[in-house]
Formats: structure tokens, C-alpha cells, sequence
């Protein structure tokens, strides 16, 4: 995990999504070394429907516990 972005998110340092909507705590993360294929699979996590993306990090975060603390 990238502890520089993950503080400048929990800290609204950078303008998006986490400052628009004060978000803080990191529930899912999935970690790759090309950034095409990161890039592909956040646009098709966009997609998805709120019920769909919760039953993703339930499979991996079943008490939605903030990982960026792990």
C-alpha cells in the first residue's frame, strides 16, 4: 500500500473524491504493479452498483475496519 497517498487522502491534501466527500477510512484496497490494469478495473468498480462494491469488500473487510491503520 502507498502510505503517501493513503495520508494525503485521510488528510484531504489532494483535491477528489475523499476531500469532495470527506472520506477517510479505507475499507477495500487491491494492490497491482501496472497501472493500465488498475486503471481498467477502478473504471469497471465505477460501474457496479453501491450493492455490488459492498458485497466486494465484505469478501475481503467483513467489519468494514479501516485498513490504512493495518
Amino acid at each position: 500500500m502507498n502510505i503517501n497517498i493513503t495520508c494525503e487522502h485521510q488528510h484531504h491534501l489532494v483535491e477528489g473524491f475523499t476531500d469532495k466527500y470527506n472520506v477517510a477510512t479505507l475499507v477495500y484496497i487491491e494492490e497491482t504493479g501496472d497501472i493500465k490494469a488498475a486503471i481498467a478495473r477502478e473504471k469497471q468498480l465505477k460501474k457496479w452498483r453501491r450493492e455490488k462494491k459492498n458485497k466486494l469488500v465484505e469478501t475481503m473487510n467483513p467489519n468494514w475496519d479501516d485498513l490504512s491503520t493495518t
